[in-house]
């Protein structure tokens, strides 16, 4: 069984879209091979490697070429295939279709009736064949964030221009063509290492043969390598070592294709700017690894990794030094210089910062993040959690006020760090220099919250005007489109409610920032949305803490739909109940009442959409049988306990005495007809089951939860 490559060779990819594309590559022609019986193996089964000059996957052992199959093929009814016993032209055609004798000609019985048929057999097509004919529409299906047309009049896009491509089967040549570049077993080698064409013998020697030409196909492999060289290129500093930064060592693996590492100097005179300014400046702008000693702070070194094996004459690191040492120039002048501007005299300059065009400046947005922080620090301090009012605002006030230094003009990724260093610098206190200093976070997943109340709330109040306002003037996400990063922002939004365990309701926050935007006579005609938008961004937000709940806490996805389908505006509250919910699910109580529910709600449905009604409350003393009479007396008992116990947020508890009336529900079901003749008792009846309902489900929906009955369903 041959071995199959596909090399896709062009011109060099942005790092950041490698491990994206390779993955998407290898599940393509996995399924691909699997979709047309060439092979059985999932993506596991297919080894995947890239460069930033290569895409390329190895599956072992596919079949050369399909099995044959038979399939039964289905013509028209007998009555219209044969008239007199013979056949007739539908019946001919059928056969001449099917490529058979009229006379090999079958007949089925299906629940339609009688209909002829044949019996055929589908040669199996070439793995060659099928690979070159589907491979190319699974190149145009791949995804990149950017694609470019770069040769005219043709339709095919690509992230770079293909430069050529490796397609074999074993050392078979396929017949594959791709952007006008036919499929050869010719690869490349390293640009400077080894440049020129490199041919490979066979599929299977791919990896060894590229490594012969100071190429390591396989990132992980290239991941290692560079570990150890920074691990031995630290060492020859006693004390010292490279500061760990997962995101830039992916970003170094995909920049490389033989990488080596070599050890830089600076002067010990920079280490007198803030340690985020030299962090940045190394990472951001020259992918550098920041050394440190054993305390953890900064040492006058860094490391550089290289696409090459070495720095034998240290002219590479002398470059590197001397780029730097510029760079550090810069920033040590842009510090001293925004200096003699202080913040609050910045204040003023926002006017003239656009924050979008059709909302208006900074300014104008600064004036509104210090107003909604002004009402959501005022409604935490009505619930008992200190917050110091002043702090919020002058936090508020001076939080962009850094997009008008050179600094940050200079180093956009240092927003907000700026403005934090600079109010330190220039006499603000701690908590308003933490505060502004933190408003962005959590920018990522794996970003730290804000850590401080006032922080917290500027960050809130700042990203929630965001997210309103794009929203009202029409702009919200939509599929894989989110330009405005509106996701993030309100992902953000639901850690810091959750992780600072702050009891603000999401709908009374987007509603006090819309009433913001609602007041500025400005942006009258230019918020077309804002009378939808509430709607939107509940479901919105909805949206967001669901993916938080199920990625962030794995709480599973039928606990999450039903405490969210109880309510879904207070992040905290609901995280209480979703632990509640799963704390006492695998108890048969509480499963069973849970398929009651579900039952419940299926009666209710179906008596209102077949016109039935029934009253708000149902009447004790008409509950004629001893079930039911029984089951109202133990609902009302319950229903006061519950909702005492729902106002104290024990949930546990008041989950644990809605289970306890399972032995009561299980008794009614069996023993009473809710959909009797007699109209009365039958809308007391539906009355005492949506009492129920309203009653006991503000903690969860337990209709939503899965129990083993459903799932087999």
């Amino acid at each position: 069984m041959p071995d199959l490559l596909i090399e896709i060779g062009c011109e060099e990819i942005p790092a950041r879209m490698i491990d994206g594309a390779r993955e998407e590559l290898a599940r393509r022609i996995s399924d691909l091979l699997q979709r047309e019986r060439l092979s059985a193996a999932s993506q596991n089964g297919a080894s995947s490697f890239s460069t930033p000059r290569r895409l390329a996957v190895l599956v072992q052992n596919i079949q050369s070429q399909q099995p044959d199959i038979q399939e039964q093929l289905v013509g028209p009814a007998t009555k219209i295939a044969y008239k007199d016993g013979k056949p007739t032209a539908a019946a001919e055609a059928f056969a001449r279709k099917a490529g058979i004798d009229v006379s090999r000609l079958e007949k089925v019985t299906n629940p339609k009736g009688e209909y002829i048929a044949a019996t055929v057999t589908r040669k199996g097509r070439s793995a060659s064949e099928i690979i070159s004919e589907s491979l190319p529409k699974e190149l145009n299906a791949l995804y990149w964030a950017k694609n470019m047309y770069w040769r005219a009049g043709k339709p095919e896009r690509f992230v770079r221009p293909v430069r050529w491509i490796v397609g074999l089967l074993d050392g078979q040549v396929l017949p594959l063509e791709y952007a006008g570049v036919k499929a050869d077993s010719k690869s490349r080698g390293h640009r400077i290492l080894s440049a020129g064409e490199i041919r490979i013998s066979k599929a299977a020697d791919y990896d060894r043969d590229l490594r012969s030409r100071s190429v390591v196909a396989n990132p992980s492999e290239r991941l290692e390598r560079i570990r150890k060289a920074l691990d031995a290129a630290a060492r020859t500093v006693p004390g010292t070592r490279w500061r760990e930064d997962g995101e830039l060592l992916n970003t170094v693996v995909n920049l490389t294709e033989f990488p080596g590492v070599v050890l830089g100097t600076f002067d010990r005179a920079f280490l007198s700017l803030p340690e985020e300014v030299l962090v940045t400046v190394m990472r951001d702008h020259q992918k550098y690894f920041a050394v440190e000693d054993s305390s953890g702070k900064l040492a006058p070194h860094f490391l550089a990794v290289l696409n090459t094996d070495g720095d034998r004459d240290g002219v590479i690191r002398h470059g590197n030094e001397r780029v730097l040492r510029a760079r550090f120039n810069d920033a040590q002048f842009f510090w001293n210089a925004d200096q003699k501007i202080p913040l609050t005299q910045r204040v003023e300059m926002l006017r003239a910062v656009t924050f979008q065009k059709d909302l208006g400046s900074y300014w104008t947005k600064t004036e509104r993040v210090r107003q909604l922080s002004a009402t959501l620090a005022q409604e935490l301090k009505q619930q008992g959690r200190q917050v110091s009012l002043p702090t919020t605002d002058e936090a508020a006030r001076l939080a962009k006020t850094d997009l008008t230094t050179e600094l940050v003009k200079e180093f956009t990724e240092l927003q907000g760090v700026v403005g934090g260093l600079y109010a330190r610098a220039q006499g603000h206190t701690q908590a308003v220099a933490d505060a502004i200093y933190d408003h962005y976070r959590p920018e990522s997943a794996v970003d730290t919250i804000p850590r401080s109340i006032e922080g917290a709330l500027v960050s809130l109040s700042d990203k929630a005007d965001s997210v309103c306002g794009m929203f009202a003037l029409g702009l919200q996400p939509s599929g894989s489109k989110d330009p405005f990063a509106l996701r993030r922002q309100a992902n953000g939004i639901v850690r810091i409610l959750a992780e600072h365990n702050l009891p603000l309701r999401t709908s009374q926050m987007c509603a006090a920032s819309l009433a913001l935007y609602k007041a500025a006579p400005e942006l009258k005609d230019k918020l077309r949305e804002l009378d939808k938008a509430p709607e939107a961004l509940a479901a919105f937000f909805r949206e967001r803490l669901d993916f938080y709940m199920r990625e962030v806490r794995a709480i599973a996805y039928d606990v999450v739909n039903a405490v969210l389908s109880a309510d879904s505006n207070n992040v905290p509250d609901a995280l209480s109940r979703a632990e509640a919910v799963a704390r006492i699910r695998p108890t048969p109580d509480f499963l069973a009442i849970s398929t009651a529910f579900k039952r419940i709600k299926n009666i209710l449905r179906q008596a209102r959409e077949s016109g039935k009604q029934w009253p708000q409350d149902f009447n004790s003393p008409a509950l004629t049988e001893e079930a039911e009479q029984t089951l109202g007396s133990r609902v009302i008992k319950a229903a006061e306990q519950v909702e005492s116990l729902r106002k104290e947020k024990r949930y546990g508890d008041a989950l644990s005495q809605i289970a306890q009336l399972r032995p009561y529900v299980d008794t009614f079901f069996d023993k009473v007809m809710v959909m009797v003749e007699d109209e009365k008792v039958r809308a007391n009846r539906l009355a005492l089951l949506a009492t129920m309902q309203r009653s006991f489900s503000t903690i969860a929906d337990f209709s939503e939860i899965v129990t083993e009955k459903a799932a087999g369903c």
